[in-house]
């Protein structure tokens, strides 16, 4: 054999070899959730999601490290330090609260790590720039769901809304939002309060609502910590009409939410009201196909928009990393450059709360096709025609 045609063949060794090791690299997963604190009610449902992740992504064993911030923006920051620097994941998921998602956005920035959030808001992705070019989100809009909402209102004879959100993030961007589209539709703001997600009592935010006579009050807020305000609207006697945010969708708002929570009128996405979608509506087969599949594992009426959400990241994954392995091998910067990238070219893609079209400028993706009304009927979610 001449010395050239040794060399040719030890240098194909060597590229088939380089492709074998790139083909069967691990991908790590870096997952960060509210598992307990008060937000607790979305994490464990996006967490129990994530249990029914297939254990390889686009033909990559995956690794996937979970961990808990306690619903603290702090903790959640620390936890996605550690993932990306210790841990030396490819991609973050999480967090599920939108002042984690915002706070996070310092260290996958820093270390160039996307990171798929699993919160409403839309302010952790826009305006594409800066850090947020590294973030991309699951979830609808609170833009997309103040539309849905304000547009059953003024079908529904609302003129007038009293507004009590969280005394955070998300409250600013629902009272944001909100106040856009009720203006759109000559829906007036009467009154305005604030509340903390640990708070005991609201009554005095309450009695100011009540004292305003709107036809409807709007509580922005998620999780349990929600049912306080509308348990005290209900118990001093208030006789209109009470919306929630999508944020409300878990059963253990109705669990704790009693008769309380019945009639409760709320925009959500395809997964919670499964059942109850018109035969035609364009996600029904994949919804209904992931709530049977959730609720099969872990009981009946257990599925929660935040489910469908966590959901939907894996074929997220599975679609961009496949394209990813083209150019780099995971555990890389190039590779968590280019999934990045591919994450931006999600083109009709199918998941339980929608379908995807993301683009440079759009790190969600999702159109009216994941955005319904539904309401609270005999301890049940359930669809509400327009």
């Amino acid at each position: 054999m001449t010395l050239s045609k040794f060399t040719s063949r030890l240098l194909a060794g060597i590229a088939l070899s380089v492709l074998t090791a790139g083909a069967q690299a691990q991908l790590k997963v870096g997952i960060d959730l509210s598992s307990t604190g008060p937000a607790a009610a979305i994490g464990i449902t996006s967490k129990n999601a994530m249990l029914m992740w297939p254990k390889t992504i686009a033909g990559q064993n995956a690794e996937y490290i979970i961990l808990d911030d306690g619903s603290d923006p702090g903790a959640a920051v620390r936890n996605i330090r550690k993932l990306i620097t210790e841990d030396k994941v490819d991609v973050i998921v999480g967090p599920n609260i939108t002042p984690a998602a915002l706070a996070a956005l310092d260290p996958v920035a820093e270390y160039k790590t996307p990171m798929i959030t699993l919160i409403g808001s839309a302010s952790v992705v826009e305006p594409q720039e800066g850090k947020k070019v590294w973030a991309f989100k699951m979830a609808q809009t609170d833009r997309a769901m103040a539309d849905v909402m304000t547009r059953y209102m003024a079908n529904h004879g609302v003129k007038t809304v009293g507004f009590i959100g969280f005394a955070d993030s998300y409250g600013d961007s629902w009272l944001s939002e909100f106040s856009k589209f009720a203006e759109l539709r000559h829906i007036k703001i009467v009154a305005s309060e604030r509340f903390n997600r640990t708070d005991a009592s609201v009554t005095g935010q309450i009695l100011k609502l009540i004292a305003a006579k709107p036809d409807a009050v709007l509580i922005a807020g998620a999780g349990t910590p929600t049912v306080l305000p509308q348990r005290t609207l209900v118990e001093r006697g208030y006789k209109g009409a009470i919306y929630q945010t999508h944020g409300i969708a878990t059963p253990e708002f109705i669990k704790l939410g009693g008769k309380d929570v019945e009639g409760t009128l709320l925009p959500t996405q395809p997964v919670v009201v499964a059942r109850t979608l018109p035969a035609d509506h364009p996600s029904k087969k994949a919804a209904l196909a992931f709530a049977n599949a959730y609720e099969d594992k872990y009981g009946r009426g257990t599925v929660t928009q935040f489910a469908g959400d966590a959901a939907g990241v894996y074929p997220r994954l599975q679609d961009a990393v496949a394209r990813a392995l083209k150019t780099a091998t995971p555990g890389t910067k190039a590779f968590r450059v280019a999934l990045r990238a591919e994450l931006e070219h999600a083109h009709e893609l199918v998941v339980p709360n929608g379908v995807v079209n993301t683009s440079a400028t759009d790190h969600v993706g999702l159109d009216q096709r994941a955005s319904v009304m539904g309401t609270i009927r005999n301890g049940a979610f359930v669809y509400l025609a327009q």
